[in-house]
């Protein structure tokens, strides 16, 4: 078995939501884009993803 899930990412990490930062454990074989938040009902976003990355630069855009 591959260390690698669909999305080339691998076994580990977290899932953050982008509404609440509320942080889960990565589910091996579910992205976390289809996971819910536990906290708000929001899609979550994988850790070190280019989703979250994305997010990031528009969090830090809306501060300067």
């Amino acid at each position: 078995m591959s260390d690698h899930d669909c999305c080339g990412m691998g076994r580990g990490g977290n899932c953050i939501c982008p509404k609440c930062q509320t942080l889960i454990a990565h589910r091996q074989g579910i992205r976390c884009q289809e996971e819910r938040c536990p906290e708000c009902g929001a899609k979550m976003l994988r850790e070190g993803s280019d989703h979250h990355a994305l997010w990031q630069r528009k969090q830090a855009s809306r501060t300067d």
